[in-house]
């Protein structure tokens, strides 16, 4: 995560930029900049390959961001769109670097969003599930990392949760499980993992508690068998 803006680079004392040049400020463009105290060597510079210092740079000068979002360097692109005019932003979209995508995409509408759902890099995925909400996170109920479906699974609307009910990843199913209403709890009673069974048999009605009585597991048998003995007697009528 890049530092405020404003924060010192004393540990680092070289001005190298990202093909491993030393930055030159008497042939550099932004000479300008460098006389109005808008850039400074090893500390705001747009040409240093030191990130925080890309990104001061274009904190001090945010104007000029929009003519750096197509910079050969991913790392230039990635902080200028976090600058540049949100206009300029929807080609980044399609960015070769993850970075770049995702530093463009949180910026935009969260309808933009949906042309990452699909996103090769899984980080890009996760952030995007994190942002998305309801119906918008049904195509990614099917992701193929389960982290992104984790993410899905605590946010999804409950109307869609009994679809990941079968997940192939244990956390999944577990999340759905503490997000479901107590009344569809007993389409998990079976699942593999004990503390899916553990998650249902502290939750469902308590009609379904002998389900769990002989649960190769301890922990599930003893949660049902506390909820069980709490369980008042109801005496016959008559």
């Amino acid at each position: 995560m890049l530092d405020h803006p404003d924060a010192i680079d004393s540990d680092i004392d070289e001005a190298i930029d990202w093909r491993g040049n030393d930055v030159d400020c008497a042939v550099c463009e932004h000479a300008d900049l460098l006389e109005a105290d808008k850039c400074e060597l090893k500390r705001a510079c747009v040409h240093d390959r030191y990130a925080r210092r890309i990104d001061r740079f274009f904190a001090w000068n945010p104007r000029l961001a929009n003519d750096y979002i197509a910079h050969a360097h991913f790392e230039v692109r990635a902080i200028a769109a976090k600058y540049a005019d949100i206009f300029r932003l929807p080609p980044l979209l399609k960015d070769p670097d993850e970075t770049v995508r995702w530093n463009a995409a949180q910026r935009l509408p969260k309808n933009h969003l949906r042309d990452l759902i699909e996103d090769p890099h899984r980080e890009v995925r996760i952030r995007v599930a994190r942002r998305l909400d309801g119906s918008d996170l049904v195509p990614m109920i099917g992701d193929t990392d389960y982290y992104v479906r984790l993410v899905v699974a605590r946010r999804i609307g409950e109307e869609w949760l009994m679809s990941m009910a079968a997940d192939e990843d244990a956390l999944v199913r577990h999340e759905v499980a503490q997000r479901l209403p107590a009344a569809h709890l007993g389409a998990l009673k079976d699942d593999p993992d004990w503390r899916v069974r553990y998650e249902v048999a502290a939750r469902v009605a308590e009609d379904q508690l002998r389900l769990f009585a002989n649960d190769p597991d301890p922990l599930v048998r003893e949660v049902a068998r506390s909820r069980t003995e709490k369980t008042p007697i109801k005496e016959n009528a008559g």
